[in-house]
């Protein structure tokens, strides 16, 4: 695999990791120093995921190899294919390499992982872009998917099932960690940027109540939804704002419009999806709960 031909590279990456490594055996992965790791590292695999829009006559074994992948890898990315629907127009999410995407409570060290799914802890802190810890969502390379194996929420189960913009949009930054191209530090984002013309209608993803509309800092103009089973989602940098706190939405009902408010260099929409917890409403990858928002990337 890709990955495996910059071990060497990483061999100070390793060192670092196995220093912060407890008498226990834990990773205290919060404690690795990232500056030698921010050069040696590339993307995360997870914002290196492309969209293949099926074609008629392909399979999905044919789509697979394409990719250098095997089905089960496809499958696992893509629920709709676990219930055996391959179909003509159908978008689906391609990984870089084969493994499997994991839902990851908070406070779990990459040693924690490496123990469950027996992949080496430097391995999976190379792939997941080097990051501290693991990210809510993290992708555990060479693990096969198969029925019952734990990877991302159903989507058939999920409240929000829509778009937030009239069409699918160019991603411009993606979920997670990423370089900073101003201060050339690593820093999590905590949701996606979609590029849209100014005045573009934004739109709920789901049903839900409007939880907040109003400028907040960096964020400019934002509007919160809280949705049930635990799911909220926010929409910031609008320009205009049509909806109040309080008021109950539907699917597709209009939030206000795309701007550049806030602390934004262009017109987009930045889009996050959240969970609640102990912790508050922590950020989820949203590509996970909406598809399409990982369709095109910069």
């Amino acid at each position: 695999m890709r990955w495996r031909k910059r071990y060497q590279q990483l061999g100070s990456i390793a060192v670092l990791l196995a220093l912060a490594m407890g008498s226990s055996g834990r990773a205290i992965a919060q404690d690795i120093p990232t500056g030698d790791a921010e050069n040696l590292c590339g993307l995360p695999a997870l914002s290196r995921i492309q969209t293949h829009v099926v074609q008629p006559g392909e399979t999905l074994e044919a789509i697979a190899a394409q990719y250098g992948l095997i089905p089960s890898t496809l499958m696992g990315l893509n629920p709709a294919l676990q219930q055996g629907s391959l179909s003509s127009g159908m978008s689906l999410q391609i990984p870089p390499y084969n493994g499997i995407r994991v839902t990851v409570p908070s406070g779990t060290t990459w040693q924690d992982l490496s123990r469950q799914y027996n992949v080496r802890a430097d391995v999976l802190f190379e792939v997941n872009g080097c990051a501290r810890s693991p990210a809510a969502t993290t992708f555990i390379p060479g693990v096969n998917w198969s029925p019952g194996t734990a990877t991302s929420p159903t989507l058939e189960d999920s409240p929000i099932n829509g778009y937030p913009l009239p069409e699918p949009a160019e991603v411009a930054t993606g979920y997670g960690w990423q370089l900073d191209p101003v201060s050339g530090e690593v820093v999590f984002h905590s949701g996606v940027d979609l590029v849209a013309a100014l005045g573009t209608p934004v739109l709920a993803v789901g049903n839900g109540i409007v939880a907040f509309a109003a400028d907040q800092g960096n964020y400019g103009n934002l509007v919160v939804i809280n949705h049930s089973q635990g799911l909220q989602t926010r929409y910031a940098h609008l320009d205009s704002l049509q909806v109040t706190v309080g008021q109950q939405v539907q699917q597709g009902h209009q939030l206000g419009t795309v701007g550049e408010t806030g602390l934004a260099a262009f017109p987009h929409l930045h889009f996050e999806v959240r969970t609640n917890s102990d912790l508050g409403w922590v950020a989820r990858d949203p590509s996970d709960y909406v598809p399409q928002t990982s369709l095109m990337r910069r």
